[in-house]
């Protein structure tokens, strides 16, 4: 498998697009590349839940917390509670600009 097919692969399971992949793989290799005492493939492990992340050093887990914030944050992009909640009839609540709790009521 070539580096965009691994990159399609990997971007979905990540929530990422492909070029946000491949750009995340860089930002990683090069940071590896300085880090020599890196273990990568406990990193990964521990991505994949295969490994616990007691298990890495520090700088390990310092890969590990900058890899969950990507994928957090690539998630609550995707989501849209403005759209999606009323079109399944549900409701849902979030926080106006002043902190206080609205409640959005499925429409119907």
């Amino acid at each position: 498998m070539d580096v965009y097919e691994s990159a399609v692969t990997a971007a979905h399971v990540t929530s990422r697009t492909v070029p946000q992949q491949i750009a995340h793989w860089a930002r990683i290799g090069r940071e590896l590349e300085l880090s020599p005492g890196v273990n990568h493939r406990a990193i990964a492990q521990v991505l994949a839940g295969a490994l616990s992340y007691d298990s890495l050093g520090e700088q390990e887990q310092a890969f590990v917390r900058e890899a969950w914030a990507e994928h957090v944050t690539a998630l609550r992009d995707g989501l849209n509670f403005e759209a999606e909640f009323p079109a399944a009839g549900k409701s849902y609540s979030e926080l106006d600009e002043d902190g206080n709790v609205v409640v959005r009521r499925a429409r119907g």
